[in-house]
């Protein structure tokens, strides 16, 4: 073998190349340690859904961000692990969302999303824009969503919002909306009233139920809200006055199976 040229050329050629790797390991361990390139900045922009806003914190405060600098930042502008800190960030309970990259040469940008509130889900949690269910500790005047599991949050959002639209000529908001294990409708207005919607064609319901409010259900001249209009006919409604029930078709018809 030592007689061999090219076996000892390959061999010295493994050699360096063992011994550069080394080197260059050595190296990169020293880079990763503190107290080189040290995080000397940390970047904190607030989005509000997909559009960025120069806004201040909302809801998360500076010492929830202080908080995580000190204790869950670890390494160096090289060695920290980005996918940890924006878990650190997302545990936040008002925290929807939160990237987080490198700013050469020793910063940090972090991106934060915050809940938007819509309403209440039930009486233990809340529902943000996306119709996601969250849970924090807010004492707000909000609407209330209920239906029968979580996973029904983002479907009542998005009818709470049509149905407040329908209901703006009106100017009646909704106080409460729900959504039943038979996927019925029903709602509180702010006045008290309940409407009651069923399971089918409930928007074309509650356009008839505006249409026809101020010259029907406005003139009867009640000194209360009606307690209750139920809308689940065909060609028209019933409805309860406050204390008394009264029952008044707007058409004749039957009733229809909802």
């Amino acid at each position: 073998m030592w007689n061999n040229h090219h076996a000892l050329n390959l061999l010295a050629k493994i050699l360096f190349t063992l011994v550069a790797i080394a080197v260059l390991y050595a190296i990169s361990l020293q880079l990763i340690k503190p107290p080189l390139f040290p995080i000397k900045e940390i970047n904190v922009q607030v989005i509000h859904g997909i559009e960025k806003n120069n806004v201040e914190l909302q809801n998360v405060t500076r010492e929830h961000i202080e908080y995580i600098t000190r204790n869950e930042i670890k390494g160096n502008f090289i060695s920290v692990n980005l996918t940890e800190v924006r878990e650190a960030f997302v545990k936040i309970p008002w925290v929807r969302d939160a990237k987080v990259n490198r700013e050469w040469p020793h910063g940090l940008n972090v991106t934060l999303e915050e809940h938007q509130v819509l309403a209440y889900w039930g009486s233990h949690a809340l529902v943000n824009t996306y119709g996601e269910v969250f849970r924090v500790t807010v004492d707000r005047n909000l609407p209330v969503f209920t239906g029968p599991k979580e996973a029904s949050a983002q479907e009542v959002a998005r009818r709470y919002q049509r149905f407040s639209q329908i209901l703006a000529p009106l100017q009646q908001s909704i106080a409460e909306i729900n959504l039943t294990s038979r996927y019925a409708w029903r709602i509180q207005l702010d006045t008290g009233t309940i409407l009651e919607l069923g399971r089918n064609e409930t928007e074309e319901r509650l356009v008839r139920y505006v249409s026809v409010y101020d010259h029907s259900i406005a003139r009867l001249n009640q000194q209360q809200p009606l307690a209750y209009v139920d809308l689940r006919y065909p060609n028209g409604f019933a409805i309860r006055m406050p204390e008394v029930i009264q029952h008044v078709p707007r058409k004749s018809g039957t009733r229809r199976e909802t």
